[in-house]
């Protein structure tokens, strides 16, 4: 089973909050994989909004993103477009 690592920083002006959360964890589902998210020490389950809430990353820090599986490489290509286009927003 094929692991992904990638570290990636939040861009976003107010931190990963519940809108890029909300994107984060509904795309992460879309994949067969196992998806983490590390910060300080912590991971949670990258599929699961209230997990990456309690995380509470403000901008400008690194967080890693795992992935475990068949589509983990497709997985993390896809997440770290999400944090490199800040979710969509302005800023």
């Amino acid at each position: 089973m094929e692991e992904v690592i990638k570290d990636v920083v939040v861009k976003n002006a107010l931190g990963l909050h519940a809108r890029p959360a909300a994107k984060l964890s509904q795309e992460a589902m879309k994949f067969q994989a196992e998806i983490t998210l590390c910060y300080k020490e912590v991971e949670v389950n990258a599929k699961s909004i209230l997990d990456i809430l309690t995380l509470a990353v403000p901008m400008g820090e690194v967080l890693t993103l795992r992935a475990k599986g068949d589509d983990a490489i497709q997985a993390i290509k896809q997440l770290e477009w999400l944090f490199e286009n800040r979710f969509g927003e302005e800023k």
